[in-house]
């Protein structure tokens, strides 16, 4: 698998900063609003709505917070803000793949703000279609193999519909088709099995292995871009070992 599940992981280390300064829970509340706009707010009914609350849920958002965020995306009457959903597809240092989603009320500002970061750190926008092929929407939960016994994991994920566990430089990965993902999740709660990241994600077919100053500023693409309002979510197929990546995180 690509670094990018070791990113994940630091970033979620990291992530108490940016709940601080409110990063965090305003991409949530854009994204629980847009999903209850679009599917209704009806959480068991609304897949995407669903997921969106597991990830509020696991960064400590309150119940009346999502609530309040569910219900002005489900009714009129609330308002707020309509924001459209867009993609960007480009490449990194190295030719490494990167997949951009976005909400924003301004497309060209944003495709502005996208395009320039992405030129800033040595990288370029590029056509539609041009990197989405290389990744595949699905299913991760990642555990400290320190903390959990490696066997039992193994059998309760095949058991519970998972389509395959890996390891990676001390993490025990598990993969499932995006369907699944909540079913195997819910397994994994009832048996008390603490994970580290559990989300839908884009997962490349292949990667980039990077080192060096190409790592480094691979690394600083991905945090400028997560760090930009509209910007939900990034996807991208470099391959850093996770010595260098918390090296170059601190």
């Amino acid at each position: 698998m690509s670094g990018h599940s070791k990113w994940s992981t630091i970033k979620h280390k990291k992530g108490a900063a940016d709940a601080r300064r409110g990063k965090i829970f305003t991409k949530l509340i854009k994204e629980i609003t847009t999903a209850a706009r679009i599917g209704g707010g009806d959480i068991e009914a609304n897949p995407r709505l669903r997921v969106a609350v597991i990830r509020a849920r696991a960064e400590n958002m309150t119940k009346e917070n999502i609530e309040r965020a569910i219900k002005r995306g489900a009714t009129a009457a609330e308002g707020g803000e309509m924001y459209e959903e867009y993609t960007y597809e480009g490449y990194g240092p190295g030719g490494v793949a990167v997949l951009v989603e976005a909400l924003t009320d301004n497309k060209n500002r944003t495709t502005a703000e996208v395009r320039h970061i992405f030129s800033r750190y040595n990288g370029n926008l590029g056509e539609a279609g041009s990197v989405a092929w290389i990744f595949t929407k699905k299913g991760y939960i990642s555990f400290d193999k320190r903390t959990v016994d490696e066997d039992k994991l193994m059998e309760i994920a095949l058991e519970a519909g998972a389509e395959d566990v890996t390891e990676d430089e001390g993490a025990l990965e598990v993969l499932t088709d995006a369907s699944q993902f909540e079913t195997v999740k819910k397994v994994f709660d009832q048996h008390n099995m603490k994970y580290q990241e559990a989300q839908i994600d884009m997962i490349p077919q292949t990667s980039v292995k990077l080192e060096g100053k190409s790592a480094e500023t691979m690394l600083k693409l991905m945090e400028t871009l997560e760090d930009s309002d509209d910007v939900q979510n990034v996807h991208a197929n470099f391959d850093i070992s996770l010595h260098e990546m918390e090296r170059l995180s601190q």
